[in-house]
């Protein structure tokens, strides 16, 4: 895979994750505000998200009590490409030679033996290894966020 292309697929990577980790936050935000979506998706109270701290009163969101949900955040990502390339090339002749002579009365014997041997042979190794890291950390919740979510709070307890 060309380097640019690695590069793209990491950034559309961690921001695919990003966006990701943010809906489940605002999930866990949303159930632990005492909320959940219905089947329609629009948002319902959910009563058994509710903790009751005694009996006989309503039950209080884990928001209400102070609970808030954790956002994650990708801050560092680094990528290290390493590659190994050989090639080599052998080659081999080898050449023999033999003449026999004999000479009798008023006859000549000759003969000769040659050998040839060729070879050639090629050798191509490549390896290569990659590493993708990325750091994950934990951020504070949005002061928006919190915000929207206290003032819905306050809508929900009619304070």
């Amino acid at each position: 895979m060309p380097f640019p292309q690695m590069i793209k697929n990491l950034g559309v990577g961690i921001a695919e994750a990003q966006y990701a980790l943010d809906k489940v936050s605002i999930r866990i935000a949303q159930m632990m505000s005492g909320h959940k979506l219905n089947a329609d998706g629009e948002m319902e109270k959910d009563d058994t998200a509710l903790i009751v701290l005694k009996e006989g009163e309503s039950g209080v969101s884990l928001l209400a009590l102070g609970f808030t949900p954790t956002f994650y955040q990708f801050v560092e990502s680094y990528i290290s490409i390493k590659m190994d390339m050989r090639f080599q090339e052998d080659r081999d002749l080898s050449l023999s030679a033999e003449v026999k002579g004999r000479y009798s009365t008023g006859f000549t014997n000759v003969s000769a033996a040659v050998n040839a041997s060729y070879s050639q042979k090629y050798q191509f190794e490549a390896s290569g290894s990659s590493e993708l890291r990325t750091k994950l950390v934990t951020v504070p919740v949005p002061v928006i966020f919190e915000s929207r979510l206290q003032a819905l709070l306050k809508e929900d307890t009619g304070s």
